[in-house]
């Protein structure tokens, strides 16, 4: 059995995102020869509100070693709250301490805290230790450059000219690479010439039959109203206004919308502490709607739960053609009828098409078209139809198969070790 380092900052019971991956590959792991150990900012350090749940879906046997940060407390009033940032140095210090003790195979990246990445490049030189990336969002991206001020994140400025500085510390000695978008891939093997030879992987996000069955369990809220409820549960970024807009728009042609349909947004706000109603302020400005909006977050295993209390579910998606959807599987995992609003070359425009019934809209489809398909969504809703899904290719993104896939690379990474 060879030995995995994974470092992931961000880790149960943190509900990031970035740490969902890691987390439900740990039961499948060693049933492809890895034993893996995490390296995890511990939960004191996290800003986020915790979802102790998480911690039923992993083995108990999986060793997690814990670092510390800077508080957030302090570092916020110079600007900084980047925990990649604030536990940096302590992870040098710890990481330092396991690999000089104890024999790694590889160490492994699956974060969207970026910076600690760099610290892979000075790992591989003092210890021999190669390091595979996991890209699930983009690092230095100029996606923002053309954008107005307001439409750009908080402190983009500071953060795009550190991305731009720190990226190519990690990448120019990174020994593979794993990434949710082949864009992803194309735009790093563009920009550094060492990656064109590199083994890399394109592997999407996936579903948990372990989770569903820990949500099958958990108690939801009941939205009371004798309409059917068509649902969306997620964040929702100034990059889904287009499908948010060419929705609500829709929906005024069909009707007596309001009589028969009451709209539910769940988790829409990145910041935990907002009550911004983003989908509230888009639909008021076309027309009146019975929505219901909570910015709140929400963990991912009451998400799963919260499916089951819907009629129809709806998959707004953004104008980044590399966007990928992580909600998607367990959309198709709860078996109500889907629509969804996405960019052609988007990873979940294909696979929905390919393997499911769900009615999938272009992003930048005429009014017509998007009229027609929302009605016909709409019909699935009433008739109460079960998505129709292909289980046979949908096994191909199972936590499982997709724990096999990573570890293929992990494979193929320190082979091309021993011949670079």
């Amino acid at each position: 059995m060879k030995k995995l380092l994974i470092i992931s900052p961000y880790f149960a019971p943190s509900n990031a995102a970035d740490s969902h991956r890691i987390r439900m590959s740990l039961p499948y792991f060693t049933k492809y020869g890895w034993i893996p150990e995490i390296v995890a900012v511990h939960h004191k350090n996290y800003e986020a509100i915790l979802d102790t749940i998480l911690l039923e879906s992993i083995p108990k046997d999986i060793k997690t070693h814990y670092v510390d940060a800077l508080s957030s407390r302090w570092t916020r009033k110079i600007g900084l709250g980047s925990l990649a940032l604030r536990s940096l140095w302590y992870y040098f210090k710890q990481v330092n301490q396991l690999l000089k003790a104890e024999n790694y195979d590889l160490v492994y990246f699956s974060t969207t805290q970026f910076p600690v990445c760099i610290l892979g490049a000075y790992w591989k030189k003092k210890f021999k230790v190669p390091y595979v990336i996991d890209m699930q969002d983009p690092w230095h991206s100029d996606y923002y450059q053309d954008k107005p001020k307001n439409e750009r994140p908080p402190k983009y400025w500071f953060s795009y000219r550190l991305n731009k500085w720190l990226e190519p510390l990690a990448m120019k000695q990174c020994d593979g690479l794993i990434s949710v978008s082949e864009q992803y891939i194309s735009d790093l093997r563009e920009r550094y010439s060492n990656l064109k030879n590199v083994p890399y992987e394109v592997i999407t996000f996936g579903y948990s039959d372990i989770d569903y069955t820990i949500a099958k369990n958990l108690p939801t809220t009941e939205t009371t109203t004798k309409k059917l409820k068509l649902a969306y549960i997620g964040v929702l970024g100034q990059m889904m206004k287009i499908s948010l807009t060419a929705f609500f728009k829709a929906a005024q042609h069909i009707p007596d919308f309001n009589h028969h349909f009451k709209l539910i947004f769940k988790g829409t706000s990145y910041d935990n502490n907002s009550n911004e109603k983003k989908a509230v302020k888009i639909a008021e400005e076309i027309g009146n709607f019975d929505i219901e909006e909570n910015p709140k977050r929400i963990g991912m295993m009451n998400v799963i739960a919260e499916l089951q209390n819907t009629d129809g579910l709806i998959i707004f998606g953004t104008d980044d053609p590399s966007y990928t959807a992580s909600k998607v599987y367990p959309y198709i995992q709860s078996q109500k009828p889907i629509l969804a609003i996405l960019h052609e070359s988007s990873s979940a425009f294909k696979i929905l098409r390919e393997i499911t019934s769900a009615v999938v809209i272009p992003l930048l489809a005429s009014e017509e078209e998007i009229i027609n398909k929302v009605g016909f969504f709409l019909q699935q809703v009433r008739n109460k139809n079960k998505l129709a899904i292909d289980m046979e290719k949908f096994v191909d993104f199972s936590a499982d198969s997709l724990t096999k896939r990573q570890t293929e690379l992990f494979e193929k990474t320190l082979r091309f070790g021993k011949t670079s």
